[in-house]
């Protein structure tokens, strides 16, 4: 047994309700106690108060758990170790009988698994800076090219290389949709100078192009950007100061691969003085309001 599958999340499944799966790796790696618990909670929250289900999903002894349960997500929170799991580490984690967080990518799997069509989160990995000479990219869009869920963020962390992070989902196929917006978010702050490929107008209109896509049997996810709120913006150019300094200290540091983007967001935290965390939460919740607004739309269909 891979996936153990929450009662309610089932029930809501089953009656053709809207549900939202949520990553775990924001509450293992993402925030610090009790911040992580608590946003983990309201992110759930506003799904129910939405009229939607919600489904955190995090890898507890090696199972895959699809709705975990307010206790289990407190002990994510406070539990020292947990891995970081991305598609290559699954096998390990759950042949071992490990604890994990899933990322984006082991997110969309084991909500595909479940029969989950919808996935929030606040950002996506991408084609890191000077990915040309280094070759780091994340696996969540070759997930994206792949596992037919659609994704629900604020655009891919402003840490990355967007030109080359919308390429890439480009040459995979991938449609990047801007939720009421022609341009790109980029996370902390509303624009990127990038455009999306199609504005969506409403979460109706969002709800028909994910079912349409999925009956015309079509490989892959959808890229639903949705800009953070005006009022928790972050002012852009000493955003791209933060960034141009935490990049250059995980330089000299030799900070790699996965441990980057974790490194970064917690340097980026500390030269906002807390301000870039405050926005991240915003965000999320934010995402969690339209994505079930768009899961409610998909249930009629």
């Amino acid at each position: 047994m891979f996936i153990r599958v929450n009662e309610k999340v089932q029930k809501a499944l089953d009656e053709g309700r809207g549900v939202i799966a949520l990553e775990s790796t924001i509450i293992s790696h993402g925030m610090p106690y009790p911040r992580n618990v608590e946003t983990a909670l309201n992110v759930e929250k506003i799904i129910k108060e939405n009229g939607c289900e919600p489904a955190t999903i995090g890898i507890i002894d090696g199972v895959g758990v699809i709705g975990m349960t307010s206790e289990e997500i407190e002990e994510f929170g406070k539990r020292e170790g947990i891995l970081k799991v991305s598609r290559r580490d699954l096998p390990v984690v759950m042949a071992n009988k490990l604890w994990g967080a899933t990322t984006v990518a082991t997110t969309m799997i084991l909500a595909h698994m479940a029969g989950i069509k919808l996935f929030v989160t606040g950002g996506i990995g991408g084609v890191h800076r000077e990915a040309t000479k280094t070759f780091d990219i994340s696996a969540d869009l070759e997930e994206l090219a792949n596992t037919p869920v659609t994704v629900i963020c604020a655009g891919a962390k402003a840490i990355l290389d967007l030109p080359l992070t919308l390429e890439y989902l480009e040459t995979k196929g991938v449609p990047v949709l801007g939720y009421q917006t022609q341009e790109l978010p980029a996370f902390y702050t509303r624009r990127s100078g990038l455009k999306v490929d199609y504005a969506l107008k409403d979460a109706e209109e969002a709800a028909r192009i994910i079912h349409t896509k999925q009956e015309m049997g079509l490989k892959g996810g959808i890229l639903i950007t949705n800009p953070i709120p005006e009022e928790y913006s972050l002012d852009e150019k000493e955003m791209n100061e933060a960034i141009d300094k935490a990049l250059a200290d995980a330089k000299k540091e030799g900070i790699k691969g996965k441990d980057t983007t974790p490194y970064l967001l917690a340097k980026i935290k500390e030269l906002t003085h807390g301000d870039s965390l405050e926005s991240n939460i915003r965000l999320v919740y934010n995402n969690a309001l339209v994505g079930s607004k768009i899961a409610s739309e998909l249930s009629k269909l």
